[in-house]
């Protein structure tokens, strides 16, 4: 395979791998009740609104003028990602978390290969695009197991399974 196919390749799945863990995610979010979204298993935990509102924060910081500017913008408030409102409902969380992905598409899908030699900054740190991309791709990851994990839990024996379901394996 070429030099510019393996790039391309590279692009299509990050772009793929991105709109699978929003997809991944979505499919756990949707078996939950309202309430179960603001609820934390103990003082040091997260609730699932907590990690969408820092992902989306974290989105709106790193893909905002991506190729131009450092991924960690001066106006971000890290800490206030971590602390939900009282008066916050379920359809803000989503509304704010659905915008943070728009940022991500609106950033990754014109990517080009030659982009991909290109340096970008995260903290003051340089990155190649390929590092950065791959670096949130972790990041975000990490975050939508933690969604899974959460939903699976509230949902116990009334969970949906999103992938193949315990015992039932194909032979």
């Amino acid at each position: 395979m070429p030099n510019e196919a393996i790039i391309q390749n590279y692009l299509d799945d990050s772009r793929n791998a991105m709109r699978a863990y929003k997809k991944l995610a979505e499919k756990a979010l949707e078996q939950l009740k309202d309430e179960e979204y603001f609820v934390t298993l103990d003082e040091e935990s997260n609730s699932i609104a907590v990690v969408m509102k820092h992902m989306a924060g974290n989105m709106f910081s790193r893909w905002t003028d991506f190729l131009t500017t450092d991924g960690e913008k001066p106006n971000r408030n890290r800490d206030y990602e971590f602390v939900i409102q009282a008066n916050t409902t379920k359809d803000d969380v989503r509304e704010y978390w659905e915008r943070g992905w728009q940022c991500v598409f609106a950033a990754l899908d014109p990517l080009q290969i030659e982009d991909l030699e290109k340096r970008v900054f995260i903290r003051g740190e340089e990155h190649t695009v390929v590092q950065a991309i791959n670096r949130q791709l972790m990041h975000y990851a990490y975050h939508i197991g933690q969604i899974v994990y959460l939903a699976k839990h509230f949902r116990s024996a009334a969970w949906n399974s999103l992938s193949v379901p315990r015992n039932r394996a194909v032979k």
